[in-house]
């Protein structure tokens, strides 16, 4: 199927591993241009642009802190520069600092919520700005169902996810007129780095959650295939993404609604 992305340019940030690599690769596989942020992770961002590179597609790693306004800014500005235009924004870095609200500190709740929140306010305003002007594009947040639920011991990822959610709403309100869509995924538990962290020492919590983990990729697999071989393995999980991205069809006038991936 031709989703209408051939020679899109889009930006994801978090791009160098996990989530928002495959993403980026999807995108890349689609036809887009892609560029993406690192903070600390260079040698992976760069293997990123380099296998878009390797597709025909240009490919940037650019490093820039999402928590910082005016890296945001510059980013844009870089990938218009280089690119020509900005067609597609991917806000998707994010991390998680957990412990119980009485045992965390001012700095966990403060650094979750500046990478998590602010940090989509940065790059979604950025992009505004250009979308707006330019009558044109395509912004999809990556949240967490934990955005909808709330989870033990997060209360500031789940906040921080629950904000990208309203604001995605807000944003389309406010867009749509522009003709720019605004949309929110919401992922259940997803096999990335940043999960596998949170087991470190515990080796029989993590074999617990791998059993989980396949119980609930079986269960998935028997009413849609699609999800549990392209969403839960960690190298493809951006492959049903780029709907939200494409100018054809329902992705043309899909705008609002967050979408959940829940597995549990």
């Amino acid at each position: 199927m031709d989703l209408g992305l051939e020679g899109k340019n889009a930006i994801v940030t978090g791009g160098s591993l996990g989530i928002g690599a495959a993403i980026a690769l999807v995108l890349a596989e689609e036809g887009c241009n892609i560029a993406i942020n690192y903070r600390r992770h260079d040698t992976e961002a760069k293997a990123v642009a380099a296998k878009a590179e390797a597709m025909g597609r240009k490919g940037l790693a650019i490093k820039a802190d999402v928590a910082s306004y005016d890296d945001a800014q510059k980013m844009v500005q870089t990938v218009i520069e280089e690119f020509g235009r900005l067609d597609i924004m991917v806000c998707n870095a994010g991390i998680n600092w957990d412990g119980v609200i009485w045992k965390m500190s001012e700095e966990q709740w403060d650094t979750v919520i500046n990478v998590n929140l602010k940090g989509y306010f940065n790059y979604n305003k950025a992009a505004a700005a250009v979308f707006k002007d330019q009558k044109s594009g395509k912004i999809v947040n990556i949240s967490s169902i934990n955005g909808l639920r709330g989870k033990f011991a997060q209360s500031n990822y789940a906040a921080s996810k629950g904000g990208e959610i309203a604001m995605s709403k807000s944003l389309a309100k406010e867009l749509g007129k522009f003709n720019v869509n605004v949309n929110v995924v919401a992922p259940g538990m997803v096999m990335t780095d940043m999960v596998t962290r949170q087991y470190e020492g515990r080796p029989e919590d993590w074999e617990r959650a791998k059993r989980i983990f396949n119980i609930l990729a079986d269960r998935v697999e028997t009413v849609t295939p699609w999800l549990a071989q392209k969403v839960l393995e960690n190298d493809r999980s951006g492959v049903r993404f780029q709907w939200l991205s494409r100018p054809k069809l329902i992705g043309r006038f899909l705008t609002a609604p967050f979408h959940k991936r829940d597995l549990g």
